[in-house]
């Protein structure tokens, strides 16, 4: 399967490395299913389809002002414009790569009532903060689910080269945003954590099932990163 050249991924803001800075829940371990981790632990959570209600942290542990760049809400912009634009390509080619009966029975076998997706309940005229949160939340768990899409792939079908590039490109811009979100929460509401719960992984499923659960969860990702780029959008345009 081929398709057009993958659009270029937009990383982020630089997130620190030294675990001091996390305050103290940076020794925090997770149960199976659910716990409380800093925002930066999450961005190694990519293998792992991640859904959560945000229990925000608010004091002295937030990294602060040194997390972002000077044009990080116009990255942050430009960020979720490239997912929003690229989301129904992605979908389209990860369906032709996967061959029949996905590409003549899409409807049935794509339908995405049954994954499961952060529940995401604001609007425009919700306020930004409120927005932010649930975008950081929604974002952290695409991550997770295109890691875990992604190493799928590269098990059922090594040789779709445009594929697989297409998968990284859209992590990477993903993972970009999410600490472009960080460094906004951290610098205008010193929030500094969430608490997670985790969702189905493919591990141990068939092939059918590997490659139904990445259509479906695809699906789900077009419909929702188009709300989310009408909701977001607003919020992040210069005055």
């Amino acid at each position: 399967c081929s398709a057009p050249r993958p659009a270029q991924a937009i990383s982020g803001s630089t997130v620190p490395r030294d675990p001091r800075r996390l305050g103290p829940h940076r020794d925090a371990r997770l149960s199976p299913r659910t716990g409380v981790v800093p925002f930066v632990a999450l961005l190694l959570l990519q293998r792992r389809p991640v859904a959560g209600r945000a229990l925000l942290g608010i004091g002295p542990s937030c990294p602060g002002h040194g997390l972002c760049r000077s044009n990080v809400q116009e990255q942050t912009r430009r960020q979720v414009a490239l997912l929003n634009a690229t989301a129904q390509d992605l979908f389209s080619l990860y369906l032709k790569c996967q061959g029949e009966p996905f590409s003549s029975e899409t409807d049935k076998l794509c339908n995405p009532s049954g994954v499961f997706f952060p529940a995401f309940r604001v609007n425009r005229t919700s306020e930004r903060k409120e927005v932010m949160v649930a975008m950081y939340k929604l974002f952290a768990f695409l991550n997770a689910s295109l890691g875990n899409i992604t190493r799928d792939q590269e098990e059922l079908n090594p040789t779709a080269k445009e594929l697989l590039d297409r998968l990284h490109n859209t992590t990477k811009t993903t993972r970009g945003l999410i600490s472009n979100l960080t460094c906004l929460l951290c610098k205008n509401y010193n929030i500094f954590q969430v608490d997670v719960s985790y969702g189905e992984s493919s591990k141990g499923k068939s092939a059918f099932k590997k490659k139904q659960q990445g259509c479906q969860v695809l699906r789900k990702y077009v419909q929702v990163i188009a709300q989310a780029a009408r909701v977001l959008l607003p919020h992040l345009s210069p005055p």
